[in-house]
């Protein structure tokens, strides 16, 4: 099992675009697009601000893949 980021469900969740969650960031609308497809991940020290924009806890923006 590994853990994978659901920041895609969860903008999406939140009814945030990709670009209202990059200005919530501050970074690029590429680099928001970047973490849903999992090409790369966020710092750690983003987490924190991340699921704040998200209205979530840390631990939300993983799940299990079986």
């Amino acid at each position: 099992m590994q853990n994978v980021m659901k920041i895609s469900k969860l903008r999406k969740w939140a009814g945030l675009t990709v670009r209202q969650l990059a200005a919530a960031m501050g970074v690029h609308s590429q680099v928001t697009q970047a973490w849903e497809c999992e090409t790369y991940l966020p710092h750690a020290r983003d987490l924190p601000h991340l699921a704040r924009a998200l209205g979530c806890k840390i631990d939300d923006l993983y799940e299990e893949e079986t």
